[in-house]
């Protein structure tokens, strides 16, 4: 019976380099690939990729019987989000505050009725991040 393994988040950033220099800089990932339309950066055991998203095309389409379909359209950066499993929340989320990475409406890190601890964070070009701890 075939069994699943590790998931590996694809997000959508505009930059390739802007976003690797924002996840080494400001979220301690290193860059493990870094190409001109695609990036693997890990922190420990997690790893995400990022894909360029930054086709312009659609800015200029004058002729709307036949929209822009790259998959690859600018306005995608910043419409993904994932989760991250972590072990020691609390120091994970001071270490952001002070990287001014949270997203804004984080408060803290707060516990949820289905068993983690977790806050919110956002990359470079708004993409959510959400790293959680479990407690039960």
């Amino acid at each position: 019976m075939p069994r699943l393994a590790e998931t590996i988040p694809a997000l959508p950033v505009v930059d390739i380099s802007k976003a690797v220099g924002f996840y080494d800089d400001r979220l301690g990932f290193a860059a493990h690939v870094e190409e001109e339309g695609f990036a693997i950066v890990r922190r420990d055991a997690a790893e995400l990729h990022l894909w360029a998203s930054s086709d312009e095309r659609w800015r200029e389409k004058l002729d709307l019987e036949r929209p822009v379909c790259s998959g690859a359209e600018s306005f995608l950066a910043g419409t993904a989000s994932c989760r991250i499993r972590v072990s020691g929340i609390d120091e994970l989320y001071d270490e952001y505050r002070q990287q001014s990475v949270l997203h804004p409406v984080s408060t803290g890190v707060e516990e949820q009725p289905w068993g983690t601890r977790e806050f919110p964070a956002l990359d470079l070009h708004g993409n959510l991040l959400t790293f959680f701890e479990r407690v039960r």
